[in-house]
């Protein structure tokens, strides 16, 4: 298996770096005990990191041509190919910083669909711990990537504080646990296709045998309608008054002179 790491941090040494590290290092140490033995059969998890910074000229290069250059490309490629990735970037202006953003810009828009993604920050104050909820996780659910429900954020206070290991650990359990089962889902062989199914037998078809309701019509004892069979229209004893079935019509006329004084 394969683990991603991009780190957006500018400085040497950088935090945002070395939070990726320590992330990268226990989901190694996590996956061994989640895989499958199948999953393992190629080896140990084999980790790769992603320094945006050196890659920022080529990100804008990217962006106004339209073309990636060598090392960008080969980052671009190690993303779309990874099992899993760590993402980590400083918080600027109370969101990821621009670099990070524009990395993800060129990225392929289906690169990571499907793909388990830790999300972390680091940041001057824990007062900018929720940039994980409100900017990376929307940004990677855009992407339709897994995100572990578990993101870390460390402050300059969590160095070497209570809580961070913790933290550290519970995300990388969960994303180790996401890349074994995808990584088992690839191995289980592919299931047998079901035998063929015979056609099914002909029947023969019935000639129509025709409805009592159309001879009678043929015959001249009615016609037919939409709604069934209409008996025909005798004259009754009245000139002009025509009986159908138990009804009699009668013409206006008619009606009229009856009801005039003799």
């Amino acid at each position: 298996m394969k683990l991603v790491v991009v780190s957006a941090g500018l400085s040497v040494p950088s935090s945002t770096r070395l939070l990726g590290d320590r992330l990268a290092a226990a989901v190694v140490g996590r996956v061994p005990a989640a895989a499958p033995a199948e999953a393992l059969a190629e080896g140990p998890v084999a980790v790769e990191v992603v320094e945006l910074r050196d890659l920022a000229v080529e990100i804008a290069h990217n962006l106004t041509t339209g073309f990636p250059g060598p090392a960008l490309r080969a980052a671009l490629d190690a993303v779309a190919s990874a099992d899993g990735l760590v993402v980590v970037t400083p918080v600027f202006s109370a969101s990821y910083s621009g670099l990070f953003k524009s990395f993800f810009d060129v990225l392929d828009r289906d690169a990571l669909g499907g793909k388990p993604v830790l999300i972390a920050a680091t940041g001057g104050s824990a007062r900018h711990s929720l940039v994980l909820e409100h900017a990376l996780r929307p940004l990677f659910a855009y992407l339709r990537a897994v995100v572990v429900p578990t993101g870390v954020y460390a402050a300059s206070e969590d160095w070497g504080a209570e809580g961070l290991a913790e933290r550290i650990e519970r995300a990388a359990g969960e994303l180790a646990g996401l890349m074994s089962g995808l990584a088992g889902r690839r191995t289980v062989p592919p299931v047998p296709s079901a035998a063929p199914v015979p056609p099914a037998l002909s029947v023969p078809s019935v000639p129509s045998v025709p409805s009592v309701a159309s001879e009678v019509a043929s015959s001249g004892g009615g016609r037919e309608s939409a709604a069934g069979l209409v008996p025909a229209a005798a004259p009754s004893a009245g000139v002009g008054r025509v009986r159908a079935g138990a009804f009699e019509v009668v013409p206006f006329e008619q009606q009229l002179a009856a009801l005039r004084p003799e």
